[in-house]
């Protein structure tokens, strides 16, 4: 027998089979990597998760005969909502057996539950924030999934989802840089220098992590305004800057980010991190006791950069900004000489002057995350 067990936050037992569903589903992948518990936890916690400040979300748990077989979220971003005058509803955290029945009973819980409250269309996989990935993997599965900040799914989800008559909103595609293949164009390194020789963009470096974070809630307004014009923006509270800049800040390498500045304004920014995707597998979800040396340790010997966050300020994009951050970005990765390769994530297919500027680099596209809609 199927049923739907809705989740409550207060209720630990309930939480923790939650977030556990995806260790057993993905038991021998060896492509996934677990989330930090500290981190999967704090998304169904209201009082810790900023989100939950001005919107609202329920969880699910499709039970089969006493035996956990699937999960999801269904998120009403009110904000979103009411700054692209749209009333839909997203679904997010979708695991399940490759099982139709369970995955549609879900699906129908997430309708039913959009629809008593006036909402229409249905989007996903689409979460609580810039710091989950968007969209369902539909190519690249035999590549290990970058950190927690791309998703990843086994190659029958699409075909789950499909299947409840969604189809393709958007896709976020990833792309592979090789160190030994990666070459700024002349034509890119020109636009940089004369931008910079003008003296109105300046590239900031930091010192150290300490400087960083002096600057960390400059950064996060530039982040909030840097992507008015894409498809997943709405404007962020201050609690959520502060979220999305602090767990940032907490795998960041001061050599890896740099930022564009208009006098003492950051009007650009380029976040690069090392990835630690083989510490996380080996730390299964626990920090301690051996879970953080061991990301520390991995920081300094991975040699793989992961870049998540490189935007400008619409106001600044048509005078070489740019430019600057390709160019730092390939400065990046040859100055250091022990990375092998960048991995640009999540782009949207919408924003074709960055695919188009990545293919010049010899970048790969190698992975490819869908986002669906579906009208209810």
């Amino acid at each position: 027998m199927l049923t739907i067990e809705k989740i409550d936050p207060a209720n630990k037992a309930q939480v923790k089979r939650f977030v556990q569903l995806p260790h057993r589903l993905y038991a021998d992948c060896p492509q996934w990597v677990p989330p930090l518990d500290i981190d999967a936890y704090a998304q169904l916690d209201p009082k810790t998760h900023p989100f939950y400040e001005h919107s609202e979300v329920q969880f699910f748990l499709a039970v089969r005969d006493g035996r956990d077989v699937g999960r999801i979220a269904a998120i009403e971003n009110r904000p979103y909502n009411q700054y692209h005058g749209t009333q839909e509803a997203d679904f997010y955290f979708f695991e399940c057996e490759n099982d139709l029945e369970a995955a549609t009973a879900l699906f129908t819980t997430v309708f039913d539950w959009a629809k008593k409250r006036g909402l229409n269309r249905v989007i996903g996989p689409k979460g609580m924030g810039p710091l989950d990935g968007y969209g369902m993997l539909v190519f690249g599965f035999e590549h290990r999934q970058t950190m927690t900040m791309l998703n990843y799914n086994h190659a029958y989800y699409p075909q789950l989802v499909e299947a409840q008559g969604f189809e393709k909103e958007v896709d976020f595609v990833s792309c592979y840089l090789p160190a030994d293949q990666f070459k700024i164009p002349e034509r890119v390194e020109r636009i940089a220098r004369r931008a910079l020789e003008r003296g109105d963009l300046k590239v900031k470096k930091f010192k150290n992590k300490k400087e960083l974070l002096q600057w960390a809630p400059r950064i996060g307004e530039a982040y909030n305004k840097a992507f008015v014009k894409n498809w997943e923006y709405y404007p962020f509270t201050p609690r959520e800057i502060k979220f999305v800049v602090d767990n940032i800040m907490t795998i960041a390498d001061h050599r890896l980010i740099k930022i564009i500045t208009h006098t003492d304004e950051v009007v650009g920014f380029l976040f690069g991190f090392p990835d630690v995707s083989a510490a996380l597998q080996r730390a299964k979800g626990k920090l301690f006791p051996f879970g953080l040396p061991d990301l520390l340790l991995e920081m300094r010997r991975t040699r793989t950069i992961v870049g998540n966050g490189m935007g400008i300020l619409p106001e600044y994009q048509g005078h070489g900004g740019n430019a600057i951050l390709y160019n730092e970005m390939g400065s990046t990765l040859l100055e250091f000489g022990r990375f092998s390769h960048v991995e640009m994530t999540q782009v949207a297919e919408t924003t074709e002057q960055m695919r188009a500027d990545l293919k010049n680099l010899n970048g790969v596209e190698y992975k490819n995350n869908r986002v669906y809609h579906k009208d209810i």
